[in-house]
């Protein structure tokens, strides 16, 4: 029987009435985030996947990019290393020069008291220190100083904090000798003055010891910026940088034109196969030049002459096929009518025979029917093998042709003690054929009371701006894996054991498809052993128009998803997945 819209948990919760729990729902909700990050994951991946062309820049590119980044390292350090190996040469030998003149300065002072050797401190480090900043000195007092007191003295613009503390280290543990070691400072403005917010750059810092007469031991510093240094780092790096990107873009367009030229007799190839597939038995590769290219459009070229051929063969079977079924079926017809009109006799009268000859004209009778449905079923065949087959289109609301099935299929569902539950709560008004819709639902609906196991059968009617659509939901035996795609075959029974309880003949799903596809609409179909099937008819609003999506699920989506499945995999042969 049939229930009223709205009733009952449809197409979403497989045992009506059963809440699940919070843990449920949790991991419900966690299975669905990770498939619609999967599903997404795959959609950026998808040029990855299909395009050769595509793989094999992004793979040149990328180890291009590593192999010039990693030389360009290797170089860029090793001429820093030797700038600074450089610069603590000259800079050692231009303190040693320089040393020399503040001792000589220092030997030659005529009196010793404080503001002498305070003066010549001054003077020192005025006069050693360079005019373009390229050297700054620093003069102050040993780590165990013990003479007069003058203090320290250094160029303008030095802090005596660029000093590091290895350096005076060194010096205690070796004053007979100059101590290198390396700094960063901040660069001097042009009025030698230097600003929290200066740029440091490197220095090297030579140190030395001088006896400032009876003010004892001090330590003089020459602090060597390398400003110069720093513009020539500069300079080469810009210049790996645009050299490895100017490397980069030749070999992603090397990689183009080589793949490319590869390619392209490949994608020629495909297209071919493609106008082949369609019908195009005439389509040929071109094949220039004596290359494995063109020996494989050779090669190619002589297997679509032989599948060619064997097609032509096949068509000319195929077609004697179709004229000896269609010739037969109409042959049969005038003796069947014949025979019908004698058992019609012999089964009004059956009263008055014995119970086993009236047995026999029932039986007769019943299967005289079937017979008759197989004969109308493969003339059916015989028009669409032959193409003659059309629709008389009209605008029909495909939830009224919907609720008269189901009332036409109301005895056998009352037999099979199936509950047929129908939502159809908006109209769903398209131009369709009819009398060929109605066999389609009809098929649908009687497959899924004989397959529901005394279960509920859901069946739901929606549109949206494109389609219309019906889907009918059982809950019983279902399809096993690899059957959705066979289900609509010729003949095809899921179980051959299974007793036909309404004497079907095996081809109504698969003239059903072909009712679908000449209406350019879609039969899907989706199963899940023990869980049941579901079929989904869509059709375009306007006759000939393209479906962008189904108004109707054909997959129990979260039961879907929580066993791993596409809820958007299973679709009828031939089909185009909806997205």
């Amino acid at each position: 029987m049939a229930s009223s819209a709205g009733s009952g948990h449809l197409l979403r919760t497989p045992s009506p009435g059963v809440e699940p729990t919070t843990e449920e729902r949790l991991r419900l909700l966690l299975l669905r985030v990770r498939w619609r990050l999967g599903r997404l994951l795959r959609r950026v991946l998808r040029p990855w996947r299909r395009s050769l062309l595509v793989r094999v820049m992004t793979i040149t590119v990328l180890l291009g990019s590593l192999v010039s980044f990693a030389l360009g390292t290797f170089m860029y350090q090793r001429i820093a290393d030797g700038l600074v190996d450089a610069k603590m040469r000259s800079a050692e030998q231009d303190a040693l020069a320089r040393l020399a003149d503040a001792q000589n300065t220092i030997d030659s002072a005529t009196n010793t008291d404080t503001a002498t050797l305070q003066q010549i401190a001054s003077d020192i480090t005025t006069s050693l220190r360079a005019p373009d900043g390229s050297r700054l000195v620093l003069l102050r007092p040993s780590a165990y100083h013990t003479g007069v007191g003058v203090g320290t003295s250094s160029s303008d613009g030095t802090d005596p904090l660029w000093v590091p503390n290895s350096l005076g280290e060194a010096l205690e543990r070796d004053p007979e000798h100059q101590q290198a070691a390396l700094t960063r400072v901040r660069t001097p403005s042009a009025t030698d003055e230097t600003t929290p917010s200066a740029p440091t750059v490197p220095a090297v810092v030579i140190g030395a010891r001088v006896q400032m007469l009876t003010a004892g031991d001090y330590d003089i510093s020459f602090i060597y910026p390398m400003n110069q240094e720093v513009k020539t780092l500069d300079i080469v790096r810009n210049s790996f940088l645009l050299g490895g990107l100017v490397l980069v873009i030749l070999l992603g367009g090397l990689a183009y034109m080589v793949t490319r030229m590869v390619v392209t007799p490949v994608r020629s190839a495909r297209y071919v196969a493609e106008r082949l597939s369609a019908g195009a038995l005439n389509e040929r590769m071109q094949a220039r030049g004596e290359d494995d290219l063109a020996r494989l459009a050779t090669s190619f070229n002589a297997m679509a002459d032989n599948l060619q051929r064997q097609i032509r063969q096949l068509e000319d079977l195929s077609e004697v096929q179709q004229r000896f079924t269609s010739d037969v079926s109409h042959e049969l017809r005038t003796p069947l009518t014949t025979i019908r009109m004698a058992a019609d006799m012999l089964h009004q009268g059956r009263g008055s025979f014995a119970p086993p000859v009236a047995r026999s004209a029932e039986l007769l009778l019943r299967e005289l029917d079937r017979f008759e449905s197989l004969l109308t079923d493969l003339l059916e065949i015989s028009r669409f093998d032959a193409g003659a087959a059309s629709l008389e289109v009209e605008e029909v609301d495909l939830g009224d042709v919907v609720r008269r099935v189901v009332e036409s299929t109301a005895p056998l569902a009352h037999r099979n003690e199936v509950e047929v539950r129908l939502r159809a709560t908006t109209p769903a008004r398209a131009e369709m054929d009819q009398r060929r819709v109605e066999r389609i639902v009809r098929n649908l609906v009687t497959n899924a009371l004989e397959h529901a196991e005394r279960r509920p059968v859901d069946i739901v009617v929606g549109a949206n701006s494109s389609a219309v659509a019906v889907s009918v939901r059982d809950y019983g035996v279902g399809l096993r894996p690899g059957e959705t795609s066979m289900v609509f075959n010729r003949f095809w029974r899921a179980d051959p054991a299974r007793a036909r309880t309404t004497g079907g003949t095996g081809l109504g799903l698969s003239i059903s498809l072909e009712d679908a596809r000449l209406h350019h609409g879609w039969l899907q179909a989706w199963g899940d052993a023990g869980e049941g099937s579901c079929f989904r008819l869509t059709l375009p609003l306007e006759a000939g128009d393209p479906i962008k999506r189904s108004p109707t699920p054909l997959v129990d989506e979260d039961r879907a998803i929580e066993r791993g499945v596409d809820p958007t995999a299973a679709l009828a042969p031939g089909r185009t997945r909806d997205r």
